[in-house]
């Protein structure tokens, strides 16, 4: 499968089955990945890892599909796709996260569209927001004694 966003553009850049790569890889496209990666980190625009690759590192791209095995954490500005066969030991951060029956997976994840600020901080900030309380509904309770 690759990535495709009209019908003359297809995957800027292969690791192949049979490849092995190290060190840093920055690219301004999409990369597919069907052999091993391993390094400090790995920028894309589109990612795809296919069935047979491996990737030990930290990702950040817009999007990645994953049917191989990652072994670092996954930072997606748009969308994170895990298909049946992924393997994926680290924590993903993602506006938008799917998971198919079979992943493995183990590591926190963060869905939320604003990926700089922690969820649970946003998450709390919006429940505090309303200052409901039982005394502002039913007024001061004089103490119950049983």
């Amino acid at each position: 499968m690759a990535l495709v966003k009209n019908q003359t553009e297809v995957t800027n850049s292969t690791i192949g089955e049979n490849s092995y790569f190290n060190g840093k890889f920055f690219i301004n496209g999409s990369l597919k990945i069907d052999g091993k990666f391993e390094g400090k980190s790995l920028q894309a625009e589109h990612l795809y890892i296919g069935v047979t690759g491996k990737v030990k590192t930290n990702i950040t791209a817009a999007s990645v599909i994953v049917e191989g095995i990652i072994v670092g954490n996954v930072t997606a500005r748009n969308r994170v796709m895990f298909l049946p066969t992924s393997k994926i030991l680290g924590d993903i951060k993602t506006p938008e996260l799917i998971i198919q029956n079979g992943v493995i997976l183990e590591g926190r994840c963060m869905i939320s569209n604003d990926l700089k600020h922690s969820a649970k901080d946003l998450i709390e900030l919006e429940y505090s927001k309303d200052s409901l309380s039982v005394e502002k509904i039913f007024g001061k309770q004089p103490n119950a004694k049983e």
